[in-house]
Order: C-alpha cells, then structure tokens, then sequence
C-alpha cells in the first residue's frame, strides 16, 4: 500500500504544479492583450483560465483510479495520503491552495464523501503562510521625495509598452486628487510611506493598480485605472472610497487576471486595503475561486458553531425551478434544483446547472450574483426549521441523504444574499424606490451589452445589494442576446386580431416584443411612471436590435465598476 499512497500523493502534487503552471501562463499573456487592444483574447483566455481546475482534477482522478483500485473508498488510506501530502507540502508558500487542490481530487475520486476533517483540509486557513513582508510584491515610495516625484516614478514603474494619450496631464490630474483627498485631511510626515503592489490587475478593458498611503497613523488605500483606446493608454479616474473600491472586488464582478508568487500574501495587502471584503472573496477576486470556496466553506463553518439560528425558506416569491433557504444570521442563500418544474417551465436539471455554468464562464459586469457549487453538502438536522424541512421533502427530495444528525444535501449553490426587488418596493420610500428602478433598467442594458438577456425579468428574479444596486441572480431562463429576435409587434387590422384573446400572430421560441415590458416590469403605480420614462429605450427593439449588432461586430462594451462622474475625462471611450 506504500507504494500506491507515494503514487497518489505525487501525481496529485504534480497536477496541482502543472495546473498553477498553466493558470500562470494565461494569466501572464493580460498585459499583451491590454497593450494591444486585444479585448476578444482576453475575454476568451479569461474563460480558458476559468475552466482549468475542473479539467486538471479529472485528469487527475483518472490517473489515480487506475493505480489505487480497491483503496478508492478506503478511509484509512485516504488518511495515509493526506499525511504524506501534508509532509511533502509543509514548505511550499501556496501550500493552501495545494491542500484545496487536494481536497477536490478526494472529492472527485472517493464516492459520495462528504467533508471529513480526518480526511480532508477542512478548518485551515489562508495565513498558513508566512505573511512577511516581501519587496517583490509592492513599490515603496518614502515621503521624502515629495508628491510630484512619487506620482512622476509610479507612472514611469508602471510602462504598459504603448504611448501615453498625455503622460503629463495624467501626473497633474493624479497629483491634484491627491491634495483634494488625502493632503487636506491629513499631513505627511517622515514616516508617511506609499506602496503599490507591483502586480497589474487587469479586467476587460482597464488594468488596474492598487497601492496605500500610510498617514495619519492608518493606511489610506487608492486605485488607478488605466484604459487604453486609440488615442494611447491614460489614467481615468483615482478612486479613494472604499465603497466602490468593495464594488470593484464585488461578488457580481468577473476575476481579475493578475500576476501573483505568493497568494497569500496578496490576499493580505488586499484584505488591509479593501477591508469590507472577506477573505473568501478576495481570493475569488484574484482568480482562485476554487480555493476561495473553499475559505467560504471554513467561514461557513466557524459562523454554525458560533449561531443558534436555524435554517429557513427563503423570503420572496417562491420560484418555480430552485427551492431557496437561508441562515438568518447568514449572507448567504442556499439554492437547489427541484425535482419536478411547474409549467410553463420546460426542462430538465443539467440544463439549469448548464445556465449557472454559463454564468460561472461569463463577464457578470457587475450585475449576476457569483456563485459556489456544492456536493454532499451538511447540514446539521437540529437547525433545520419544520417548516423548512416539509419544503425540501416536497420539492427537492432526490437530493436528500438523513443520517442520524445531519441532513446531507446532494447538489446544491450558495449566492450571497439580497432582497428581492420586488420586496424591496413594497416597503421602500419613493426616492429608494425611483433610484431602484433605474438600477434595475441599467442592469437588463448592462446585461444584454454583456451578450446576456435575462429571459424572465420580474422583478422578483433581481436582489438590492447593501449599496442599493441591482443585481440579477435567477439563470433558468438567460440566453446570449444575440441569439433572440426583437421585433415590433405586428399591428391587428380586423375585428378579430384586436379583440383575440391570444395573440393572432405566430410566436417563435426566441421571438421577443420589448413594447410588451412595459405591461409587467414594475407594478408600484407611483414610481411606474418615472421607469417608464427612464428607461424609454428598454421597450424599443430598435435600441436591441442595435446592441446586438455592436456585438455581432466584435465589439466588447466596456462596463465601468465605479461612477462615470468620477472619471477624468469622461468624454473619453473605453
């Protein structure tokens, strides 16, 4: 057995090197794609480094099942090989996401497990790692120099290979949202000191940089953007508000493609710079969403010891194709697909989970819910509501497995929690409630410039975030935009076609009538009016007919995760 446990161990510590290997390949061909405008490629290398895990853990699981044969479900030697896998591992700096990488191939190779502690990385954390600081990973920019030359030598470390739309203007304007934010509130001293993390993060057409000041005996963080267009590559804006700095890391946000050594480390100098997000996300964001499940996972955990709450359905509509619950006490929603669908519903199973996949691949520009999907999944049966329980009993029975203390889901997603729109404008103030249904209207038309329409657009299938921004979290019914046909409906010209009690005209499977939203779309009379003039151009195929071309074309919209007032020159495209 000796032997069969060094085998296992080595192929899954030689995957796991073959796999960050690969992600640090595409990671690195960003900067490229950003100096030359390549925004197709990097979108596309972008889903290429998203489906690398899945398909490095098969292999993997392939080549183990071959050699262990009779020890594939054998807890004893599965305990062996996490012993030696932890020995071989002790010194690595990723070592975290070794020990996830494992977690998955067990996952994946032992049948049905659910999460074992004896067997498995279960209560580690990210500061397994030293936490040191490391001169490879930030500039240091001492305060001596003076804010002119720090401004001057951040731009001049940070040379994208291009020319600059005006390198000169840039410095000035950088230096003066400086002294307007930071110089007249607090004063510098010998100890004030500037670092930015060497690493570009780059996401659809922007790369950002991400640094902190430290004055005033606490660290002030910032982030630049950069874009680059025709006119050569420029700053847009310089953000200080850690409110849209935690949108720009947001969980309804793509990952960013950004050079990392060490993640942890990372994960450290982010988590002190963008303090209003978890560890979890912030590993997410980086692009390691596997392992920040799995911080998810060990947060999840640590919240259960320490509530007493317990399980409940979810507030809202109940939907026809996902049974939804929730921890009170908790962020987060939990979603199952249900055994059977009601009509008009009209598919099956693996095509929802096709939906949540094509939304896990897809640029979320800020407006779809990121999500973790879970197997054999625990919870323990004395915090289950009675309720709670006759509803999973009646919808998603399948999906069940009661042992003695704890209810084992089968199959299931977690989401972050919101409140449901439609919830929302019932109990909200008139101002609230205009500002959300702008909110909601620049989601579905951020949504479809993303090649993305939504399908059922109550308001019932969009949350509101703790910053009041609308967010579309219901995937059954999402198609890419490019795919419907928008059309005027057809005029009725006979006594019979207007008074028809069905429509009179033909109707295919894609066929969509925007000037029908108006009908369904919101319902609250007094804030109805101001949607409708709003968003005029929601209920004009025309208006669709011409995103879809644009895209047809080739061409990626970008979508701005901070403020377009902000920015420098807003009249400059991205």
């Amino acid at each position: 057995m000796k032997n069969t446990i060094e085998f296992t161990t080595k192929n899954i510590l030689n995957d796991f090197e073959l796999y960050l290997e690969e992600f640090n390949k595409l990671t690195a061909l960003a900067p490229e794609f950003f100096k030359n405008r390549q925004w197709t490629a990097m979108q596309a290398n972008h889903k290429k480094r998203l489906r690398l895990y899945k398909d490095f853990i098969a292999n993997c699981r392939g080549k183990i099942i071959q050699e262990i044969g009779e020890f594939k479900n054998n807890s004893t030697f599965w305990l062996e090989v996490k012993q030696h896998f932890s020995m071989i591992i002790n010194n690595r700096k990723n070592k975290e996401l070794a020990e996830t990488f494992y977690n998955s191939t067990i996952r994946k190779t032992f049948d049905n497990l659910a999460v074992d502690d004896s067997l498995m990385y279960v209560h580690e954390g990210y500061n397994t790692c030293d936490l040191h600081p490391n001169d490879d990973l930030y500039y240091t920019y001492p305060s001596a120099w003076g804010l002119q030359k720090i401004i001057r030598q951040i731009m001049d470390d940070f040379d994208f290979g291009v020319k600059y739309y005006n390198k000169e203007e840039d410095i000035q304007l950088l230096v003066r949202a400086v002294r307007e934010v930071i110089l007249t509130r607090y004063k510098p001293t010998k100890d004030t000191v500037t670092q930015v993390l060497k690493s570009v993060f780059y996401r659809n057409k922007a790369a950002y940089l991400i640094g902190r000041t430290r004055v005033g005996d606490k660290w002030m963080p910032f982030i630049i953007p950069f874009l680059h267009n025709e006119n050569g590559v420029y700053v847009d804006t310089m953000i200080f508000d850690p409110r849209i700095m935690a949108h720009m890391f947001s969980f309804s946000r793509s990952y960013f493609m950004v050079k990392t050594t060490i993640p942890s480390q990372m994960v450290s100098f982010l988590n002190a710079v963008i303090s209003h997000k978890q560890i979890h996300e912030l590993y997410n964001a980086i692009g390691f969403n596997k392992h920040g499940k799995t911080e998810f996972y060990r947060d999840f955990l640590i919240h259960l010891e320490n509530s007493q709450d317990q399980f409940e359905i979810a507030e809202g509509i109940k939907g026809m194709v996902m049974t939804v619950f929730t921890l009170p006490s908790y962020n987060i929603v939990f979603k199952l697909i249900k055994d059977h669908f009601e009509p008009p519903k009209d598919m099956t199973r693996q095509q929802v989970k096709d939906k949540y996949k094509l939304v896990s691949l897809h640029d979320r520009v800020g407006r779809m819910a990121d999500t973790h999907e879970f197997e054999y999944f625990s919870i323990p049966l004395d915090r289950i509501s009675p309720a709670l329980m006759q509803e999973l009993k009646n919808t998603v029975n399948s999906l069940l497995i009661f042992t003695e203390k704890t209810l084992i889901i089968k199959h299931l997603y977690t989401e972050r929690k919101m409140i449901p729109l439609n919830l929302y404008l019932e109990s909200c103030d008139l101002e609230d409630a205009k500002l959300a249904v702008e909110e909601y209207g620049n989601s579905i038309l951020q949504l479809a410039q993303a090649n993305i329409f939504p399908g059922d657009m109550m308001t019932k299938n969009f949350g509101v975030t703790r910053q009041k921004r609308v967010i579309f979290y219901d995937y059954d019914e999402i198609e890419f935009l490019t795919d419907m046909n928008f059309s005027w409906k057809p005029k009725a010209e006979t006594y019979e076609q207007i008074y028809a009690p069905t429509p009179w005209y033909n109707i295919a499977k894609h066929d969509v009538f925007p000037e029908d939203f108006k009908r369904f779309m919101i319902g609250r009379v007094d804030v109805k009016p101001h949607f409708l003039s709003y968003h005029q151009e929601l209920f004009n195929p025309d208006y669709w007919s011409q995103i879809q071309e644009r895209i047809r074309k080739g061409e990626l919209l970008h979508a701005f995760p901070y403020p377009k007032e902000i920015r420098f020159r807003p009249e400059q495209p991205a």
